[in-house]
């Protein structure tokens, strides 16, 4: 049994794909509606994806804060430096072990992501 997708409900396609495509450098993989109020996105270049789905039937849902998605980066100095040209907030960098480093953001649906360098 291989891991094939994570699904995140979001308030909206658009502004979800930009973020993940912008700020975390996913790409799409693809989009297309599944309904007449329902779009749904696949995004990465991998074999496991991001799956986002967006339903104009359900209002924003919220999101457990203790859930969070972890990407990695080459350089969390780097990806810092980013972030706040881009205005994005991002936790302090926790260092739990000598061999990782990360910080947290928040998605626009208010799901934690983990961006974390392996030193």
């Amino acid at each position: 049994m291989k891991f094939s997708w994570v699904t995140v409900t979001v308030k909206d396609m658009d502004e979800s794909i930009r973020f993940y495509t912008d700020i975390v450098g996913l790409t799409v993989d693809s989009r297309r509606p599944a309904g007449p109020d329902l779009e749904l996105a696949f995004l990465g270049d991998g074999e496991t994806k991001l799956e986002l789905i967006y339903n104009k039937t359900i209002p924003a849902t919220s999101i457990d804060a203790n859930i969070s998605l972890g990407f990695e980066v080459v350089s969390l100095e780097q990806t810092m430096a980013e972030l706040e040209e881009k205005g994005i907030q991002h936790s302090v960098p926790f260092q739990p072990a000598p061999q990782i480093r990360y910080l947290f953001i928040s998605d626009p649906n208010g799901l934690k992501i983990q961006l974390l360098e392996h030193l």
